[in-house]
C-alpha cells in the first residue's frame, strides 16, 4: 500500500500568462482577495510583460483579472503582504527600500514598485488592451491606465478612495490626463465610484460590454489590433505617449509622487501608519454612502 503523499500542492502563480497566436493574456490571479497586488504580483506582472515584449508570436497584450473583480488595488492587508521584504531593482537607479527607515525606504519602494514600472509598462512597444470587471480601485486605477485600450464590463467600477487615508491620489496620478480636471476632483474629492458608462462617456475607457462577453469581445479587439502592421503599431502608440507627455503627463507624475510621499511623511508624524487618514471604521462608513457617479 502505498504511502499518502504529505507533499503540499504547489501555490498558484501570482499571475498567469497565456499566448493563443499574435495574443498573450497576462492575468492577475488573487482572486480570492480581488487581486490585490502585493510585490509577487508587481513582479510577476513586470516578468509577464517583458516576456510579452520579447516573444515575435506576440502582436497585442491583454491585462486582465481572474474572478469577480479587475483589481482592489495595492495590497494594505492580506496574509500576504509582503512590502517589507527585498526584491530585484528593476524600475530605478535607487538603492533598495529594505532596511531603509521612514521616507527613505517609502519613497524607493514606490518609486520601483508603483510609478517606475507604471511608466515602464506604458512604453510597451505592443499595444496593451485591459479588461476589466468588477473593482478597478486605486492601484487597480494604475493598472488599466498604462493600457491603450480599455473594454469594461456594464458591473465595472472606477475609485481612488485614498484621500480619505490623507494622501492625494495613488502613485501614477493619471486622473487630469484620463478626465477633465474638475471630473478628476470630484473623483478625489469623494471617492465615489464611476461606472463604467460613465467612464465611457468620458473617453477613460473604449468600449462597455456584458460581463459574460468580455473575454470574448476584448478578444475580438485585441485580435483586430493584432492584425496591423508591427512597427506602424509601435510608432502610432509613442506619437500618442509622447502628445500626452508634451501636455505634461511625465512631468505632473512626478510632482504629484512627491506630493504623495509629503503626505505619508505628514501621517507617519502625525499617526501611527503612514497611510494615516480616517480609521478603517470611518472609511467604510465613508465608502458605503450613495454619492453621485462621479
Amino acid at each position: 500500500m502505498t504511502p499518502a503523499s504529505t507533499s503540499a500542492a504547489p501555490a498558484a502563480p501570482t499571475v498567469r500568462y497565456e499566448r493563443a497566436g499574435p495574443v498573450a493574456t497576462v492575468t492577475m490571479n488573487r482572486p480570492e482577495y480581488r487581486n490585490a497586488q502585493n510585490s509577487a504580483m508587481t513582479y510577476a506582472l513586470d516578468d509577464a510583460f517583458a516576456r510579452a515584449a520579447a516573444d515575435d508570436e506576440v502582436a497585442v497584450i491583454v491585462l486582465a483579472g481572474a474572478g469577480e473583480h479587475f483589481s482592489a488595488g495595492h495590497d494594505i492587508g492580506t496574509p500576504q503582504r509582503d512590502a517589507h521584504l527585498p526584491h530585484p531593482r528593476r524600475a530605478g537607479l535607487w538603492w533598495d527600500h529594505c532596511g531603509k527607515a521612514g521616507a527613505e525606504g517609502r519613497f524607493a519602494r514606490e518609486a520601483e514598485v508603483y510609478l517606475g514600472m507604471c511608466r515602464r509598462w506604458r512604453e510597451l512597444p505592443k499595444p496593451v488592451l485591459a479588461s476589466v470587471q468588477g473593482a478597478c480601485v486605486a492601484g487597480g486605477l494604475m493598472l488599466a491606465w498604462v493600457c491603450d485600450l480599455i473594454v469594461a464590463s456594464e458591473d465595472a467600477f472606477f475609485a481612488d478612495p485614498v484621500v480619505r487615508m490623507g494622501i492625494p491620489g495613488v502613485e501614477y496620478f493619471a486622473h487630469p490626463w484620463v478626465m477633465p480636471p474638475r471630473v478628476a476632483k470630484e473623483f478625489l474629492y469623494t471617492g465615489d465610484r464611476m461606472s463604467a458608462r460613465r467612464a465611457y462617456e468620458l473617453g477613460m475607457v473604449n468600449r462597455v460590454v456584458p460581463r459574460a462577453e468580455l473575454a470574448l469581445r476584448t478578444g475580438e479587439l485585441a485580435a483586430r489590433v493584432a492584425g496591423m502592421p508591427r512597427m506602424g503599431l509601435a510608432l502610432a502608440k509613442r506619437a500618442v505617449n509622447q502628445a500626452e507627455d508634451l501636455q505634461g503627463l511625465h512631468s505632473g507624475l512626478d510632482a504629484a509622487f512627491a506630493l504623495h510621499h509629503l503626505a505619508h511623511a505628514h501621517n507617519a508624524e502625525t499617526s501611527a501608519d503612514p497611510l494615516g487618514g480616517m480609521d478603517v471604521r470611518t472609511m467604510r462608513e465613508h465608502g458605503a454612502r450613495k454619492g453621485n457617479d462621479a
